[in-house]
């Protein structure tokens, strides 16, 4: 056996997507880092071993403009670029790059921690190290940090530091819940495996093992949709063990499992129920998903409250959209559904007072074990809200250490600091404003080649029925003066508009009702009708504009799609949960895109906007908010250059300049099953540009640039230079027929 004493500036444990974006932001911080896992592959539960597709905040389209940025959104992007159809080891591959491609970490794979040294009372307590045995190679590894981050999700390392933790149910008076138990108790969300599937082309005999479930002696078949050529995503129900410990009884739960499996593969094979002769087993996996295990306390819990109310925390530094998804604990044998959903208006956040231990001083922590009740975690649990939690979390380690503070004092003394340098690094934050005193781009002018200054949505191609209310969310910038509207009507018929507010400036649906219109109709094909809306907010916002149904109406839909316009179809009230008296609307699950999300109604709005004006390039959001809150220029032509340009009273000296492009964060990427996006590039990103800037010796090309497919480019230049100018010339997009820049900084020496 070899024995090895190493010495990092932050260690993480858990190289799930929450451990590997907190690794990832504290090293691009320049602190030392020790990424420490106990498998062969990262990524966790969406690793190729486990194969769960990642969640997070769009909740798969029911909330709008909601993927996440940051490192998160960098691995969104770049596996849609290499790997659209989803392959789990080319996921794994993207993993292992984006961790490799970080010189501050080291990476220490199949290394389980299972010893802890720390120290103090139990209100007061220090980590020294922990202490891992790398299987297969024999060594026995111990990692000494001031910083510790726990994202194992079972909360071991944490849990053996003699940090506060809980696991299972709140009762219902702790938090005033709704959704919790009266009576607290140890119940979790249970264990799941996946399993794929694939036709040969040929017949397949299948002999069930010994040990699996004859199944139709269950509730199974009479509860769950089974078909024979459903993808692994379609069986996350095959879950079990959230009355048993998820973490001692896994092995009983793994073998739970896989006789639940082979069971319904016995079933769809040789019940003569499906057509599955040519099917046959592909992969099954070994490796229980788990959901829930420890929760550990800081200095706040975020609960349902926070969630529903989307509570703007002073501290907020990450965000989630996921429904609060709760599952029976009987699990596939349960006589409920498989899981019952709570969605807010919107997305919600999350504060850094979740991140860190209440007792344990240099632990933090990331992903599914932060500081929530068991409820609020039904949302923070799934992945991608893991993993912008990590950054937040790896972000706070590495500003811990470069101000010599404990997590707790870096949010009473530099709350500003921590904020500003994750938008400077493109995170999730949510309604937060660039304040960076550094950033040049903040004193200049900004002027451009052209903006779009007229909302025109044409180029027809697509029609809908208005058999139920369609709404259409535009931006409203100063102020809404009239709306036409393209549609064909069988018969002469009067249209009932109404124009309402979204609310809160990050959410999407109709909130308050601002006026009623109604229009008569001739009867005819193709016609533009003149909706007579007014309104002029107190700063900019969106208008939720809903078109009541008329069977008589058919509404024309544009092949083109034009950022900060969506358009939704109303649906039925989903139902929330049998056992609540009272069934809260749910307007963001009601109110749907329906895969329509890149075909917008058409219109023409009669007033001029200042939505895509060039100061929004650099007017502090890095994402929409209260409108798309991005430079865009009139139509790029072939032939032609669209710029965008800084300039100064006096010369600057600049050292870096970073380039924020939309990347359409209404689109909902996915990096293995759940649905296919056809496109490898977003669209509406930058695909070829350069940055000219103006000094003494007149304009230079100081970077070019081809083929982006990246939202985020920074550009460090190999000196200093002094400049009264500087110039984003966009030369092509990857479709987009206008340049889009969501925000430009710069920065000196």
């Amino acid at each position: 056996m070899r024995n090895e004493s190493l010495q990092f500036d932050v260690t993480v444990i858990g190289g799930g997507l929450a451990g590997l974006c907190a690794a990832i932001a504290a090293a691009r911080l320049g602190s030392k880092v020790a990424l420490v896992h106990n498998r062969s592959v990262l990524g966790g539960n969406s690793s190729s071993e486990v194969r769960v597709w990642v969640c997070g905040a769009t909740a798969h389209g029911t909330n709008r403009y909601a993927r996440e940025t940051g490192i998160m959104g960098e691995l969104f992007v770049e596996n849609q670029y290499r790997n659209k159809e989803g392959n789990p080891y080319i996921w794994d591959l993207v993993l292992m790059e984006a961790v490799r491609a970080e010189a501050n970490i080291s990476l220490f794979l199949n290394t389980d921690v299972h010893e802890v040294d720390a120290e103090g009372g139990e209100d007061n307590r220090n980590i020294k190290s922990v202490t891992g045995w790398m299987m297969g190679s024999e060594r026995r590894i111990q990692f000494h940090s001031p910083m510790f981050l726990d994202c194992t999700g079972d909360g071991l390392v944490g849990f053996l530091a003699g940090a506060r933790h809980r696991i299972g149910r709140e009762a219902k008076s702790e938090y005033q819940e709704d959704w919790a138990p009266e009576t607290a108790d140890n119940i979790t969300l249970g264990s799941t495996l996946l399993f794929y599937t694939k036709d040969t082309g040929q017949p397949v005999k299948y002999i069930a093992p010994s040990f699996a479930k004859d199944i139709q002696s269950t509730s199974i078949p009479l509860k769950r949709v089974i078909r024979s050529g459903d993808n692994g995503c379609a069986y996350w129900w095959i879950e079990w063990g959230g009355e048993h410990d998820i973490v001692h009884d896994n092995e009983a739960i793994r073998d739970e499992l896989w006789a639940v499996i082979y069971g319904i593969w016995d079933y769809i094979k040789n019940s003569g129920q499906f057509d599955s002769e040519t099917m046959t087993l592909e992969w099954v996996g070994s490796v229980p998903g788990k959901r829930e295990y420890r929760r550990f306390l800081g200095d706040y819990v975020l609960n349902q409250q926070d969630i529903l109310a989307q509570t703007p925390f002073e501290d907020r530094v990450a965000f989630g959209g996921w429904s609060i998804d709760l599952h029976p604990p009987q699990g596939v044998y349960s006589q409920q559904s498989g899981s019952k959903h709570l969605f807010a208006d919107g997305i919600y956040h999350i504060p850094f007072r979740s991140l860190y231990s209440s007792n344990v001083n240099n632990l933090m922590f990331a992903g599914r074990n932060i500081s929530a009740s068991h409820v609020a975690f039904g949302t923070t649990r799934v992945m991608a809200t893991c993993a912008v939690i990590g950054e937040a979390a790896g972000t706070g380690a590495a500003l811990c250490l470069r101000q010599g503070v404990s997590p707790r004092e870096l949010h009473r003394n530099h709350l500003e600091l921590l904020q500003q340098t994750l938008l400077r690094q493109d995170a999730s934050l949510i309604g937060v404003v660039n304040r960076d005193p550094h950033d040049l781009a903040r004193a200049a002018r900004i002027s451009a080649s052209s903006f779009l200054t007229q909302l025109n949505v044409e180029n027809a191609g697509n029609v809908r029925n208005l058999n139920e209310d369609t709404g259409v969310l535009v931006p409203v910038d100063p102020g809404l003066d009239g709306m036409e509207l393209l549609l064909t009507a069988a018969a002469t018929v009067t249209l009932t508009v109404e124009l309402w507010t979204t609310g809160k400036r990050e959410n999407y649906v109709p909130h308050t009702q601002i006026d009623t219109y109604e229009v008569e109709v001739k009867q005819g094909p193709s016609q533009w009708v003149r909706i007579p809306l007014k309104w002029r907010p107190e700063s900019p916002a969106n208008a939720f504009i809903i078109i009541k149904a008329n069977e008589s109406v058919t509404l024309h839909s544009s092949v083109q799609p034009q950022t900060g316009i969506i358009v939704f179809e109303k649906g039925p009230q989903p139902i929330v949960s049998a056992e609540l008296d009272v069934q809260p609307a749910q307007p963001v699950a009601q109110w749907r895109m329906h895969g329509q999300a890149r075909s917008p109604l058409c219109i023409r709005l009669t007033a001029p906007t200042s939505a895509y004006s060039p100061d929004k390039a650099a007017g502090g959001y890095n994402r929409p908010y209260g409108g798309p809150q991005l430079w865009s220029s009139g139509t790029l032509t072939e032939a032609g250059e669209e710029w965008l340009e800084l300039s100064w009273e006096h010369t600057q000296l600049i050292r870096e300049i970073q380039l924020t492009f939309n990347d359409d964060v209404n689109e909902d990427l996915i990096n293995l099953h759940h649905h296919f996006t056809p496109f490898e590039v977003i669209p509406e990103l930058v695909k070829h540009y350069r940055v000219d800037i103006f000094g003494s010796d007149g304009w230079s090309t100081a970077v070019e640039v081809q083929d982006n497919h990246r939202r985020k480019r920074i550009h460090r230049l190999s000196s200093a230079v002094t400049a009264e100018k500087l110039r984003l010339v966009v030369l092509e997009t990857n479709g987009c027929p206008r340049a889009e820049v969501t925000e430009i900084r710069v920065y000196g020496g």
